[in-house]
């Protein structure tokens, strides 16, 4: 159980890694049509272009972890969301296309449209398969039960419209850090409004979630979830609030760390209200983990990986520091 626990925290932190890394890249994906001239649209190309790959390696080394540590929830998912999810995945690859041919060619326009198209198209099936996780699944004999549209609810396509007002969040405080001028201005004021729609939007899910499944109330006021779980949302407000206030105040990093923090107390809050369901409403994370001699033999694996990974990221981030600057690169 120690084992499977351990597994479970890793895929989670490896998910909100992904999350916020590759957040911010789609997020500048999304605000892309906001750039009122060429050159204001290669220094936003340019913030994000050294590690906009490497934070894509979470998402291959999160698939590839769950697929060996919690076979049914990859099958079992994969089955319930495969258009979702194909789409999410087609959208990253349109936009990784429209990146790279934007770069050499002298017609950008086109390319311009094409990879605020991929990023939006990526973060709406992300909000998709999320709401459609949140909303549950049909699960009989561990095999999906349920039909090819079940995920298509209200729900699932507020929480998709709730994940692009967040990636927007991210995508503009990043600008702030990575810009200067009439860019990083504009980036105040977007990430302002953004703040305000990604409150709303936290709101709404918080409420509609346990009116979707009635069996969360009951889970949040049980023990020993009951002594803890409101940190999670004090978390939320606090980070809210001194995000606006760092905004105000035009501070340059505050407002990306508030915007993190803001992020990981949804994130903590959504794990609790669904723990110990791997696939809500039915299977559980033991049920749906590997055996016991596959977790360890993947554990060995990650061990090895997972630093990798870290360093290679964290080399990117430093290497590239710094303000990106309209015809001069870095700075």
């Amino acid at each position: 159980m120690a084992l499977v626990h351990l597994w479970l925290c890793l895929v989670g932190l490896v998910i909100i890694l992904y999350v916020v890394l590759d957040g911010f890249s789609l997020g500048v994906g999304i605000l892309f049509p906001t750039a009122k001239c060429e050159e204001e649209r290669d220094v936003l190309m340019n913030s994000i272009a050294p590690v906009w790959d490497a934070n894509q390696t979470w998402l291959v080394f999160g698939g590839g972890a769950l697929f060996a540590t919690f076979p049914m929830v990859y099958t079992v998912l994969f089955s319930a969301l495969y258009i979702p999810l194909l789409t999410f995945i087609f959208g990253l690859i349109f936009r990784g296309v429209a990146f790279e041919f934007r770069a050499n060619s002298r017609n950008k326009a086109k390319w311009n449209r094409a990879f605020f198209c991929g990023s939006l198209v990526a973060v709406f099936a992300q909000g998709l398969t999320l709401g459609g996780y949140i909303s549950g699944t049909t699960v009989v004999n561990g095999q999906f039960a349920g039909g090819a549209l079940d995920w298509l609810q209200p729900f699932t396509v507020m929480v998709g419209l709730a994940l692009i007002a967040g990636y927007v969040l991210l995508g503009a405080t990043y600008l702030i850090i990575k810009t200067t001028g009439t860019v990083q201005e504009r980036a105040y004021r977007q990430a302002f409004q953004a703040a305000l729609a990604v409150a709303a939007f936290m709101l709404v899910v918080s409420v509609w979630t346990p009116v979707l499944n009635p069996s969360i109330p009951g889970r949040w006021l049980s023990a020993p979830r009951v002594y803890f779980i409101w940190t999670f949302p004090l978390l939320g407000i606090a980070a809210f609030l001194f995000l606006l206030k760092s905004l105000r105040s035009r501070k340059i990093l505050e407002p990306f760390l508030s915007a993190v923090v803001l992020f990981i107390s949804a994130y903590l809050g959504l794990l609790a209200a669904l723990h110990p369901y791997a696939v809500p409403p039915s299977v559980t994370v033991y049920e749906a983990a590997s055996q016991h001699e596959t977790l360890v033999f993947t554990l060995w694996g990650a061990c090895l990986v997972l630093p990798v990974v870290l360093g290679y990221n964290i080399y990117s981030y430093w290497v590239f520091r710094g303000k990106v600057l309209p015809e001069e690169g870095y700075h």
